[in-house]
C-alpha cells in the first residue's frame, strides 16, 4: 500500500536510479566497446552519462511503480547498449570484458559512496535528511545492480562471462536456449535464491557502509 510518510526517501530512491545507477551502468558498457573498437554506441549517441540517452519508458515505469508500491524488490530496466562484437580488437575477451564493464562501475561507484557516507556519519555533518539518503541509496543501488548483473543469465551481463568459459560448440547449443527462456530462468532464480542473494547484497552493504 502507498505510504505517504516515506514519500521522499522513495523519490529519492528513484532518482538514483534513473539518474545515476543506470546512466553508468550503460555508460561504461558503451565506453568498454569503443576501448575495444566498436563505435556504435557512440554513433547511436550512448557513449554519455546523460540519463535521458539511456531512458526506457518501459523500464523506468517499472522502476517507479515497483520502488512505490512494493516491498523491497526493485524491477526496472535502461536502454540496452547497443554493441557489434565482431568490431572488437579482442575478439575472445571483448564480450567479456564489455560485459563487465557494467556491474563493475556500479560497485566501484559503490565503494565511492560508501566512503562518503562513512565520512559524513563520522563528522555528524549537518546536512538534511535527503542527501544522507540520497547518498545510502547510491551505495544500495549500485551494489544492487553490481552483484544481480553478474548472474549467468541473459539479458544480464554475467551471461557473457558464462559463455567466455563454454566451448565454442556449447555455446552454439546453448545460447539460443537461454535466450529464449533467460527471463523464466531469471524468474525461477529470483524465486529459489531470491533469500540467499538478498543477504549476500545486504552483507556487503552492511561491510561498505558500517552500519
Amino acid at each position: 500500500m502507498f505510504d505517504v510518510a516515506n514519500l521522499l526517501p522513495k523519490l529519492i530512491a528513484i532518482a538514483v536510479l534513473l539518474l545515476v545507477g543506470f546512466p553508468v551502468h550503460e555508460f561504461s558498457h558503451a565506453l568498454a566497446a569503443y576501448w575495444q573498437g566498436d563505435a556504435m554506441a557512440k554513433v547511436y549517441g550512448r557513449l554519455t552519462l546523460n540519463p535521458v540517452a539511456h531512458f526506457d519508458p518501459a523500464g523506468a515505469f517499472m522502476v517507479i511503480l515497483s520502488v512505490l508500491l512494493g516491498n523491497g524488490m526493485i524491477l526496472g530496466w535502461a536502454k540496452p547498449t547497443p554493441i557489434n562484437p565482431q568490431n572488437f580488437r579482442d575478439r575472445r575477451n571483448g564480450e567479456v570484458i564489455v560485459a563487465l564493464a557494467g556491474p563493475a562501475s556500479n560497485l566501484v561507484m559503490a565503494v565511492v559512496f560508501a566512503l562518503v557516507l562513512r565520512v559524513m556519519l563520522a563528522t555528524g555533518a549537518a546536512l538534511p535528511d535527503w542527501v544522507y539518503y540520497a547518498v545510502y541509496y547510491l551505495v544500495v543501488f549500485n551494489v544492487l545492480l553490481g552483484i544481480f548483473n553478474l548472474l549467468p543469465v541473459p539479458p544480464l551481463d554475467g551471461s557473457n562471462l558464462l559463455y567466455r568459459f563454454l566451448s565454442p560448440r556449447q555455446v552454439w547449443r546453448i545460447r539460443p536456449v537461454l535466450q529464449q527462456y533467460g527471463l523464466f530462468i531469471l524468474l525461477g532464480i529470483i524465486i529459489v535464491l531470491g533469500g540467499p542473494l538478498s543477504r549476500l547484497i545486504d552483507g556487503v552493504i552492511s561491510v561498505l557502509v558500517g552500519l
